[in-house]
């Protein structure tokens, strides 16, 4: 079984709680996805060096601006480039895969990197209909069989199917016994995987950065479901939040803008990838586009280092999170680290071992 230690993550520089990095590999406008993979090693690489906690990778399917569709690869690749960070998924979307594959993937990257694995999961598609179904096949599993599939992987995981369990002479290799399992994360932007997480005594990570609305309820309903696990012995919550820092407060906000069409082209069914900041400032928004992106931009942290952390504290202390996990999507690879490293410095991070 994973522990305590292996979950929750510890506070650095003056920061209450630790601060983690959502990394999507996002990829602008001009910019090839292998130049976009690079960027994100580098990016684990300087997070380390800055004093994150973690990086996870979220898994995306069809979407030009986004290069994570398969999180166990670019996992391994940067835990491989890294020595300290934990790396894990943010997440992978269990109803994508047999739960075998999942324990297998995940088995091989903790035997890889003992104690730095984290396995997230999450029960959304992370893509269209038509290509969840290709991903899933003709009668593949939906989000009503998650319950299911986690306890079948979980199973996988710890060796430990029920006698006379269908499954219970299949082995998920490769296995380390004497180093546990990855600790398993839910993920969510609702209530089901919130009561569910505080049901099984799981850490519960909560995507604040597109269900703004539902946080604190979700929060609420994970933390009184809660029943002490042999993973935890009480509740461990995560959030997702959007933020940009830069030197200005309103070079921020132009920062944010192309995430924004980005999201508003997505929305409309004609993804593209991350437009620049100017092909943002100049595109013809319709008054019902113009309320859109404003509602985008106000769910974001936008400013300067300090705004930022004032922003990042203010959310912390309404939600009582545990842990932040922080998303930037911009243009610029260079934009994106930047603004890691002045949050970083707003918050005095030591540094990683």
């Amino acid at each position: 079984m994973a522990d305590d230690d292996n979950i929750r993550g510890t506070a650095r520089g003056s920061s209450e709680v630790p601060l983690s990095i959502l990394e999507l590999a996002t990829v602008g406008s001009g910019v090839t996805p292998t130049e976009t993979l690079k960027a994100s090693t580098e990016l684990a690489r300087r997070a380390e060096e800055w004093g994150y906690h973690r990086i996870w990778v979220a898994e995306h399917h069809g979407m030009p601006s986004v290069a994570s569709s398969s999180p166990a690869v670019l996992i391994a690749h940067l835990a491989a480039a890294t020595r300290s960070i934990r790396l894990g998924s943010g997440g992978v979307m269990l109803p994508n895969h047999a739960p075998l594959v999942v324990a297998e993937q995940f088995g091989t990257l903790h035997a890889l990197h003992p104690g730095r694995i984290d396995l997230g999961l999450g029960r959304a598609p992370g893509t269209d209909p038509a290509t969840a179904r290709a991903l899933r096949g003709r009668h593949g599993l939906d989000a009503d069989d998650f319950p299911e599939q986690l306890a079948e992987l979980t199973a996988f995981l710890d060796g430990a199917f029920p006698q006379g369990h269908p499954l219970e002479r299949v082995v998920a290799v490769p296995r380390s016994p004497e180093s546990g399992r990855p600790p398993i994360w839910l993920l969510g932007s609702s209530g089901f995987s919130a009561q569910l997480a505080g049901m099984l005594g799981l850490p519960f990570a909560f995507a604040h950065h597109f269900s703004g609305n539902n946080t604190i309820p979700a929060l609420e309903l994970y933390r009184s479901s809660f029943e002490p696990s042999a993973v935890l012995d009480r509740p461990y919550a995560m959030i997702g939040v959007s933020a940009i820092a830069a030197e200005t407060p309103e070079q921020a906000l132009r920062l944010a803008r192309s995430g924004g069409l980005s999201m508003l082209r997505l929305r409309r069914g004609t993804p593209q990838p991350i437009p620049t900041p100017e092909e943002a400032e100049n595109y013809p928004y319709s008054p019902i586009e113009r309320d859109f992106l404003d509602d985008h931009l106000s769910k974001m942290v936008l400013g300067d280092a300090a705004g930022v952390r004032q922003g990042l504290e203010d959310l912390r202390k309404r939600t009582e999170a545990d842990e932040l996990m922080i998303t930037t999507m911009v243009h610029s690879t260079a934009d994106r680290a930047r603004s890691f490293e002045l949050i970083a410095q707003a918050y005095d991070l030591t540094g990683g071992s």
